[in-house]
């Protein structure tokens, strides 16, 4: 599996909120903006960054002052009162300045999934997102893309739970109009179906989960093993619920003789814990 693509200059950016949107039931909208932003390069697909969170009483969150791979060993020594909640989010979209909706400068835009109740407690992060108002101060480190096939496959599979749409929906978006691909992206309600247009050789599906209490990730597994897929070695993205990242790398090398090397998975998070 190819490697990750790393940012060439990794750096905090200090941001506000420009807007906080209620999407659907399952999903936030938060727009971010900031001076900072002149400078952020955007390589599209699935990037990602840390997003940092301010602890109550904070007007900001404290960050560290380096961004090597030693920020975490300086964080860790931030006393727990001051300590920024940490967590990673996708990029759902990328407005240079003057393209902006809310402002004359660049901005970002970042969906929080609403989790809760039967999916596990909502974690601090989509807390945070659901009482985001304008002004609200934060920080992110960029850290580039995981999205990175390093051959040219005749088609790729892309699969992910709700809180992997704004990585698929990202790597549609900036893909050559000749992607060949078949899509499977599950959420809880016909609602949370994010519209887009897609390259001509993409056949999208999202799955609607068909029982709210279900584990998030099983309606997409089972859509996967059902499908009649192209013949061939495709390359593989599958994102969201730990479930759902292993069951199907497991399904694919054992039932669909897919490489290893040609499967990039990750687990966003786990069912039953504290999510985002």
């Amino acid at each position: 599996m190819a490697k990750y693509v790393k940012p060439d200059h990794p750096a905090f950016y200090r941001l506000h909120v420009l807007a906080a949107e209620k999407i659907s039931s399952g999903f936030v909208r938060i727009t971010l903006g900031g001076e900072s932003l002149a400078d952020y390069r955007y390589m599209g697909y699935d990037q990602w960054f840390r997003l940092f969170l301010p602890q109550p009483g904070q007007s900001e969150p404290r960050i560290p002052s380096t961004t090597s791979k030693l920020w975490y060993a300086q964080y860790v020594t931030f006393s727990k009162d001051t300590r920024p909640v940490v967590r990673n989010y996708t990029v759902r979209d990328f407005r240079p300045a003057g393209q902006g909706r809310f402002s004359a400068g660049a901005e970002l835009a970042v969906d929080f999934v609403a989790h809760g109740g039967e999916h596990g407690e909502a974690g601090p992060a989509s807390s945070w997102a659901a009482q985001a108002v304008p002004g609200d101060r934060v920080a992110i480190l960029d850290e580039g893309r995981i999205y990175n096939p390093d051959t040219e496959p005749s088609w790729q599979l892309l699969v992910g739970d709700e809180s992997a749409a704004p990585a698929i929906l990202g790597i549609l978006r900036s893909s050559p109009a000749d992607l060949r691909a078949v899509v499977f992206v599950e959420v809880p309600t016909g609602a949370d179906i994010q519209h887009q247009d897609v390259p001509p050789g993409v056949e999208l599906n999202w799955i609607v989960r068909p029982d709210r209490h279900a584990k998030p990730g099983e309606a997409a597994l089972t859509a996967v093993q059902q499908a009649e897929l192209p013949g061939g070695t495709p390359y593989v993205y599958v994102a969201g619920e730990q479930g759902l990242a292993t069951g199907l790398r497991r399904y694919l090398v054992n039932d669909r003789a897919v490489p290893k090397s040609s499967i990039c998975f990750t687990g966003y998070w786990k069912f039953g814990k504290a999510a985002g």
